[in-house]
């Protein structure tokens, strides 16, 4: 494709060269472009794409997008400017039209909210499966065509990545996409241009500080997706819907418990083994049985639920593919000692997420809730006191661990999660080495006694400085109960 044919309307200056090239490949990562490739010269929080000019063109560039101009390139290469603040938004324009607009040519199911949205996705791709028909998943675990998997580097990939993805989802005949959309996607434009069949909310708490500076940005990050959408289905419980519905344009549906819903959940009840309710919309009444437990689970189970009716799927379907649920990898994923007790996995890495699942084992729990969890570096800081708070009002003990330190030094962070545990008057033990900490909960437990592990939930690395490190929790608990 020509270069001004990807460029068309996108804000550009042509510095040299000319715009008449042909382009067969797009990346803004020099290891992966080709032979007649634009690159994009990206300047990141920790690397400048523009450094590595030449090792693209070595590798096939024959043109570059830039956000600043660059010196000493050879005359036969097309240099394209684009402002900085117009970059995500180009990208997404280009890779729309290098891949043909992919999104239009599947049923898109994105999916934006604090929490919720990887086991969202799950169910849904879980209710396609049982179809018969073949899934494609996008999001923080892993993209998935059918049973295919794909590495996810970003909750919601860049732009380049994201259309190609999508082009070889239709290519491989995948008839449904559910999709994680961070909010960090849709304020840098990554989505730009996608259409969504169905876009979902599922509730906002504090997260992400770090970036959006204020909840009011947040929150207008996350309404960016119901205005690329034909249908919106929002949680009606969430004290921020309001706001968030107000300049959609999609058309609106809602889902909820507490308040009078389109989708909504009755008789609820719930157990260490799962959730059952009733689903009630217009005159159908539908009974869910998920082996997922906790109030968050039945919110998420309605959107999938809901989402998947506007996608145009059958409640005999939808209700076939929620009862077959056996659970997500890192979501409340339970491992059961010899000797009676229970250590439970969970990405819960926010204030909400972290209470909505102590709420949930406070249901069943008969004995100790021993809490193992810490805060990432170079995040949102002020959250660290409030998840202390949280941690040692629904527990009987907690271990003051380390996350994903990064770059900050990791006994700070713990000082600084400390005086939330200490205002609890909770007992609890400060271990930074994370694998010490999980180690010390699983010799302090007696039978009877649950273990939460939370802040990591699926992954399998820890971030020390700019390192990363194998570390799964799962791994370390097993291990440690194999071995006794």
């Amino acid at each position: 494709m020509k270069l001004a044919q990807l460029f068309e309307g996108v804000q550009y200056k042509c510095l040299q060269g000319s715009m008449e090239a042909d382009v067969t490949n797009l990346a803004y990562d020099n290891r992966r472009i080709k032979e007649k490739g634009l690159f994009a010269c990206i300047k990141g929080l920790t690397v400048d794409g523009h450094d590595f000019a030449n090792q693209a063109i070595q590798a096939g560039a024959t043109a570059l997008m830039v956000q600043k101009p660059i010196d000493g390139i050879s005359e036969d290469i097309t240099i394209v400017h684009v402002d900085e603040q117009e970059t995500g938004k180009a990208m997404a324009i280009i890779a729309n039209k290098f891949y043909h607009e992919p999104s239009k040519e599947l049923n898109m199911i994105g999916i934006t909210g604090t929490n919720g949205k990887t086991t969202t996705t799950n169910l849904v791709a879980k209710i396609v499966e049982m179809m018969g028909e073949k899934p494609g998943v996008i999001g923080t675990i892993e993209n998935r065509i059918g049973n295919k998997r794909v590495e996810a580097i970003h909750t919601t990939p860049q732009a380049f990545e994201l259309q190609h993805l999508l082009r070889d989802m239709k290519n491989e005949s995948v008839d449904v996409v559910s999709m994680e959309v961070s909010s960090h996607a849709l304020d840098l434009h990554r989505v730009y241009g996608t259409h969504y069949n169905v876009g979902v909310f599922t509730n906002l708490t504090l997260d992400h500080l770090d970036y959006h500076h204020t909840m009011e940005n947040y929150l207008n990050a996350k309404a960016m997706l119901f205005k690329m959408c034909d249908k919106g289905l929002f949680n009606i419980d969430d004290p921020h819907v309001e706001l968030l519905m107000k300049d959609a344009t999609c058309k609106k549906y809602t889902f909820g418990i507490d308040n009078d819903a389109d989708f909504k959940a009755e008789n609820v009840k719930m157990s260490a083994e799962g959730i059952s309710y009733t689903l009630r919309y217009l005159d159908e009444a539908i009974e869910i049985n998920m082996a997922i437990p906790g109030k968050f689970s039945v919110y998420n189970s309605l959107a999938a639920a809901g989402s998947c009716y506007l996608a145009g799927m059958s409640w005999v379907d939808i209700q076939k593919g929620l009862n077959a649920v056996e659970g997500v990898r890192g979501r409340f994923e339970t491992v059961k000692s010899k000797d009676g007790f229970y250590a439970i996995i969970d990405y819960a890495h926010t204030p909400d997420a972290l209470k909505n699942v102590l709420e949930t084992i406070k249901e069943f729990a008969t004995n100790e809730i021993i809490t193992v969890f810490g805060c990432g570096g170079d995040r949102d800081g002020s959250k660290r006191p409030v998840m202390g708070e949280i941690a040692g009002r629904y527990s009987t003990y907690c271990v003051v661990t380390s996350d994903n330190p990064r770059t900050e030094d990791p006994d700070k962070i713990v000082d600084q999660i400390e005086p939330g545990v200490i205002k609890t008057g909770c007992r609890y033990a400060k271990i930074v080495d994370r694998k010490e900490g999980i180690t010390h909960a699983l010799k302090r437990a007696k039978k009877s006694d649950i273990i939460l592990i939370a802040g990591k939930g699926h992954e399998d690395y820890q971030i020390i400085g700019k390192t990363k490190i194998h570390f799964d929790d799962v791994e370390v608990v097993r291990d440690f109960l194999e071995a006794q």
